[in-house]
């Protein structure tokens, strides 16, 4: 049925008066707005009194307060046709929603906002009853704490000591975000874990709103051929050899430059139409950065930092949700975390605590010319979704000449309990300290030596 005339909508009100559990399983769905204008009063006579009295009216004060009168409904249909009214009445709302939805977006395109256009209508398609009766604690307690275990950790980071704070990895339709300040390696940490990803055989997209496709891509080229950055140019032959014989064993990898103040509209847009033109579809997405988008969703002041990066990160999280992909982003570590040397807290995070609040995991960023020097990179477990890692350090090796970041296995376990992490007693001047008497013995024992042998010489002369 595609039309719902007034009796019929007058049925469903009758049917919500007749039986208040119906009324109440429907109230997720439920908008006076939907019936009939000869109705709407008595609908929203229905949705008031309930909230203020926590039950509905009968049919004398109905008929008294808005002169409609509505009908009882015999025994034999309130028992047999409930489930009907159920799939019935979500039908009429959704379309009646839909309907709705579609005019307003007319007048939104006529006034040029088209970025709700596309929220309006999938909020109206997406309407449901409640189905799902969630998980029955009881039942079956090894089904479910194997599809945990199953589920956690689906994709290795590619470094194992992250992967064992994490409980195996990352997880499809989550968030992480890695945190640093200008120069820290945001962009670098992204392109590596891409290059860990591509490895597994698993389909890829950086977008980049900062760096150009080019430069990206070089860095790319620098660690997967091992070959130096400096080099990559002048042995472009060798370049392209490497990059073909890796090619059978990795996954597909696109690289994608979008101006800075774009929305997640504009990605979601690009991926639908990488996936037509090449069928690719993707398990990975890295964006540089997160700090760079603008919401698509509400219109926000692009200075209160605050408001706009809870609307984009809830819109990236929801786009991982959406497309079942791993996600990871990056964000900037504001002035405060230079001088932390490495002991980040969330309000150090740009923008503030917002962005944290929505990620799965937060990591930051930690690194100086002395560690860079030795090869040696420090990320920091900010927040963690479904482990206890946090305030975990993990120290990883870096190639300055490839840009490659690998896993050492060097693990700080505890950043509280005064002891520092193997980087940084590593690059610290460590001084000897011996035990004074075994010098004052020494020198004791060489000067007796050298009086015996002058005393020797004094003896023997005639």
């Amino acid at each position: 049925m595609t039309e719902y005339p007034y009796d019929l909508q007058k049925f469903f009100l009758e049917m919500m008066v007749d039986d208040p559990e119906i009324f109440v399983r429907v109230q997720n769905i439920y908008n006076a707005e939907n019936f009939d204008s000869k109705l709407r009063t008595v609908a929203e006579f229905l949705d008031e009194h309930s909230e203020k009295y926590r039950t509905l009216p009968d049919v004398a004060q109905i008929k008294a307060v808005t002169s409609i009168q509505l009908a009882e409904v015999p025994d034999d249909i309130r028992a047999g046709h409930v489930e009907w009214f159920m799939e019935t009445f979500e039908a009429f709302t959704r379309k009646q929603e839909l309907e709705r939805a579609i005019l307003k977006s007319a007048d939104l395109l006529e006034k040029g906002e088209f970025d709700p256009v596309e929220k309006l209508i999938k909020d109206a398609v997406q309407i449901s009853l409640t189905k799902d009766m969630g998980t029955d604690y009881f039942a079956d307690p090894r089904a479910r704490l194997e599809a945990i275990r199953d589920k956690n950790g689906q994709i290795s980071s590619g470094w194992k000591t992250l992967d064992d704070k994490l409980y195996g990895g990352f997880n499809r339709g989550e968030l992480q975000i890695f945190a640093g300040g200008p120069g820290s390696g945001k962009s670098l940490f992204m392109q590596n874990l891409s290059v860990n990803w591509l490895e597994q055989g698993l389909n890829g997209l950086f977008l980049t709103l900062e760096l150009n496709e080019e430069l990206c891509s070089m860095r790319v080229d620098s660690m997967i051929t091992d070959i130096s950055t400096k080099g990559i140019l002048s042995r472009i032959d060798d370049v392209e050899v490497r990059v073909k014989m890796k090619q059978k064993a990795y996954g597909e990898f696109r690289v994608k430059y979008l101006p800075a103040q774009s929305t997640i509209n504009d990605i979601r847009a690009y991926i639908r139409e990488l996936h037509v033109q090449t069928g690719i579809e993707i398990d990975f997405l890295c964006i540089d950065y997160l700090d760079l988008l603008m919401p698509a969703t509400a219109k926000v002041n692009p200075n209160d930092l605050f408001v706009k990066d809870k609307y984009v990160s809830e819109e990236i999280r929801n786009l991982a949700k959406e497309l079942n992909v791993i996600t990871v982003t990056a964000s900037q570590l504001n002035r405060s975390a230079v001088e932390a040397e490495g002991n980040f807290d969330h309000s150090m995070i740009s923008g503030g605590i917002s962005k944290i609040n929505t990620a799965d995991n937060v990591f930051g960023i930690y690194t100086n010319m002395a560690m860079k020097e030795r090869g040696r990179y420090q990320i920091q477990l900010m927040k963690t979704r479904t482990s206890a890692g946090v305030g975990s350090k993990i120290d990883l090796a870096y190639d300055g000449d490839t840009m490659r970041i690998t896993d050492p296995g060097l693990v700080v376990e505890d950043p509280n309990s005064g002891v520092g992490s193997n980087i940084m007693n590593s690059i610290k001047t460590k001084t000897t300290v011996t035990d004074p008497t075994e010098d004052i013995n020494v020198n004791a024992e060489l000067q007796t030596a050298q009086l015996n042998t002058l005393l020797g010489k004094i003896n023997n002369k005639p």
